[in-house]
């Protein structure tokens, strides 16, 4: 039997093992009550993940199995964690995390309307309840809500040729229109933007393309009340083609005139931003009204010292941004924007600071309880990044330090100044870049120095120029100010096309798995919002994710989910289409997800390639393995025993069509057939993978939706509901 002296030993380390998770738990708690200012800001981050959730996950058992997951994790906040810090946190996030994925699940099931079951050419009967005109495009957009009883969704989307539209066709009025139609399009390749999902919370259940004669049943609102068209085509009307189309933008938000070259401009040089009606634009309109306001009454010496001035200069910011917000169409974005502007004015009649990290929270978070969906949408993740880096940045004491207004000569203020607008536009770059990859595999390298120039530019000169110039317009003194406006758009515009014409403006990258993006976002919010130094543990993750993303490799071969359309990765690197006559759509979309920048060639120009009109055979070799792949290309009868044999010596085959079962080529065969229940494919040839559009969707509602169809002789509604 040991004795006491030989036990003592043992004893101690019980001890310290029975106090390790004591300590650690104190350890945690010291740290969360040193964070405690920053814990709010999680909140929003939170509710995003359960509505990421939602999207990401499959099916409504992996939905359910998150709900429980997180009531889980908020009992055990309750239970295990007691009255402590830690268990607040665990117990609010849980509830938070819940009432994300149950929100956004309850939102799809909510807009939930039938969809149309299959292209068709069906007369149109409604009420315009929305026109877009796309003039660089010669082309109006209705949208219509349709009459009950047709066959066809409560809301389409029909474009109009510009020569095709009747006169007297405005907002409200009853309208038929005979009309192409399909239902909105899923991703088309892994990665690709997924109209389906966006068409579905927007309540449109098909969209197409109308012909003349569009009849008008009857009239809609007078000629010339709506505000925001007539505006957009006075700006245009005093200035040249581009210039004025930029301008209506900015006024606006009306983006339809503005040419594709400009607008493929601006999306390279990292200034895009400038073109939808933002928080910049917001902020400039309250700005300027706030300092006119604020002048004006302070004209009169009663007013200035019996009146809170400044309270009523942000009264008429708020009701200039509402105003701002209702003229350019009260888009989600903008409404983003104006809910910002509108807190930060409620601060400063608090008298608080107005602009903080915890605003921006709230209305991240007031965002996603109004409008869940948004939340995987890259104009929210754009904008809410971009103001958190900023924020965040300059919160930071060692920043704010180095650039606080101090007494010191007119050339250091200058050079201050123009370093802290570097440091702020690398800041907002590198947190915008994983987003923009994501989203369009694309982003600019030199966007920072060239947002430099342009949004002083823009918020400073062109839109005060603008503004006066359309309040002059009023008495018809506004040409010399429209001249000016004019110049310094050309400017503008002439920052982009250099800078998108520059070498190596754009890095391209293929399409990044959602863990890779996850882990950077995830990264990224954990450095941007804590304070004390472990904030900097959110670098293992970002790079990580980083990591994940540059050496996924890129796809050597890409589908399209109707087998028209394929691009192949040839051994020289680049990507070659399979249809000469592809269009801009179809070229870029598969330029994008194979990590392409540049015209894309054609398969019959390859020398490793042998095509006719009825079918492309290619050829390529990875990690010394050759590999062929055949395609066909047109709708032509192809001799069974011919097609038989050649099947056989290839790897991969492809078509549009159902192809005969004696067709079995040596690895993979993606014909009509396997393509309605995979959609687009992604194939890598060395050490082979494949990934398929079905992996990403699952079974969210806008996949199997309630659809009809309009019968063809008496008009009625042919109901489908979607296979259990």
């Amino acid at each position: 039997m040991a004795s006491p002296a030989e036990r003592r030993p043992s004893m101690a380390l019980t001890g310290l093992q029975i106090r390790a998770p004591q300590w650690r738990a104190g350890a945690v708690e010291r740290w969360l009550e040193a964070e405690r200012d920053a814990l709010v800001l999680w909140l929003p981050v939170a509710l995003g993940a359960g509505i990421a959730a939602w999207f990401v996950l499959p099916d409504r058992a992996a939905w359910i199995g998150w709900l429980l997951a997180s009531g889980g994790v908020a009992a055990a906040g309750l239970v295990l964690a007691g009255g402590t810090r830690a268990g607040r946190v665990l117990l609010i996030g849980g509830l938070v995390a819940m009432l994300g994925c149950a929100l956004v699940w309850w939102r799809a099931e909510r807009v939930a309307a039938p969809v149309l079951a299959r292209p068709a050419v069906a007369v149109v009967t409604g009420r315009v309840e929305r026109i877009e005109p796309l003039p660089a495009r010669q082309l109006t957009r209705l949208t219509i809500a349709t009459d009950p009883g047709v066959g066809l969704p409560p809301r389409v989307r029909v474009n109009l040729a510009d020569a095709d539209r009747p006169a007297g066709l405005t907002r409200g009025a009853r309208v038929s229109v005979r009309a192409r139609l399909m239902p909105p399009a899923g991703a088309a390749v892994p990665g690709a933007h997924d109209f389906a999902r966006v068409a579905w919370f927007a309540g449109i259940g098909a969209t197409g393309r109308g012909f003349a004669p569009v009849t008008i049943v009857a009239p809609g609102e007078p000629a010339g009340s709506d505000l925001r068209q007539r505006l957009s085509a006075h700006i245009r009307n005093r200035l040249p083609e581009s210039e004025g189309a930029v301008a209506a933008s900015l006024a606006t938000g009306d983006q339809g005139a503005i040419p594709e070259s400009d607008a493929e401009a601006m999306r390279r040089s990292g200034l895009a931003h400038l073109l939808s009606v933002s928080g910049l634009h917001i902020t400039a309109v309250v700005a300027a009204t706030m300092a006119v306001v604020l002048r004006l009454l302070a004209l009169s010496p009663w007013l200035a010292l019996n009146v809170r001035l400044p309270l009523v200069a942000g009264a008429a910011g708020a009701v200039a941004a509402i105003g701002y917000t209702w003229l350019t169409g009260a888009e989600v974005p903008t409404l983003r924007s104006c809910i910002a502007a509108l807190l930060v004015l409620a601060a400063l009649a608090l008298g608080r600071e107005a602009i903080t990290l915890r605003l921006v929270a709230v209305g991240a978070f007031v965002v996603l309880l109004l409008w869940p969906e948004a939340l995987v949408g890259a104009s929210f993740q754009l904008s809410f990044a971009a103001v958190t880096a900023i924020v965040a940045l300059h919160e930071h004491d060692r920043v704010r330090g180095m650039f606080a207004p101090r007494d010191e000569g007119w050339a250091r203020r200058l050079l201050r100044g123009f370093a802290s607008l570097l440091l702020t536009g690398l800041a907002v770059e590198l947190v915008l870049m994983p987003i923009a990859l994501f989203h369009f595999h694309k982003a600019g390298l030199y966007g920072a120095l060239a947002n430099i120039v342009a949004i002083p530019l823009t918020t400073f000169v062109v839109m005060p120029l603008e503004a006066a110039a359309l309040l002059l317009d009023s008495i018809g003194l506004g040409a010399p100010l429209w001249w000016l406006c004019g110049k310094s758009l050309a400017v503008l515009l002439w920052i982009a096309r250099t800078t998108a014409d520059a070498p190596g403006t754009v890095a391209a990258l293929p399409m990044m798995p959602r863990g890779a993006f996850g882990l950077m976002i995830g990264g990224g919010l954990w450095m941007l919002l804590w304070r004390t130094r472990w904030r900097w543990a959110g670098i293992v993750p970002a790079l990580l994710g980083a990591g994940w993303a540059l050496t996924t490799p890129a796809p050597d071969l890409i589908v399209t989910g109707d087998g028209r359309h394929l691009a192949i990765r040839m051994d020289d690197g680049r990507l070659a289409v399979l249809r000469e006559r592809a269009g801009d759509y179809v070229r870029d979309l598969l330029a994008e997800g194979g990590g392409a920048d540049g015209e894309l060639p054609v398969l019959d120009d390859m020398p490793s390639a042998w095509c006719n009109a009825d079918l492309c055979l290619a050829k390529v070799e990875r990690e010394g393995r050759p590999w062929r792949v055949l395609a066909t290309r047109s709708s032509y009868h192809i001799d069974a025993g011919e097609l038989a044999a050649i099947c056989r010596s290839v790897d991969v085959v492809v078509s549009e069509r159902r192809l005969p079962r004696t067709c079995r080529p040596r690895w993979l065969k993606l014909d009509g057939a396997v393509l309605r229940r995979s959609g687009g494919v992604a194939i890598g040839f060395a050490r082979p993978w494949m990934r398929r559009v079905a992996d990403d969707v699952g079974a969210h509602p806008w996949i199997r939706p309630v659809t009809v169809m309009p019968e063809r002789d008496a008009g009625a509604t042919v109901t489908h509901r979607p296979a259990q």
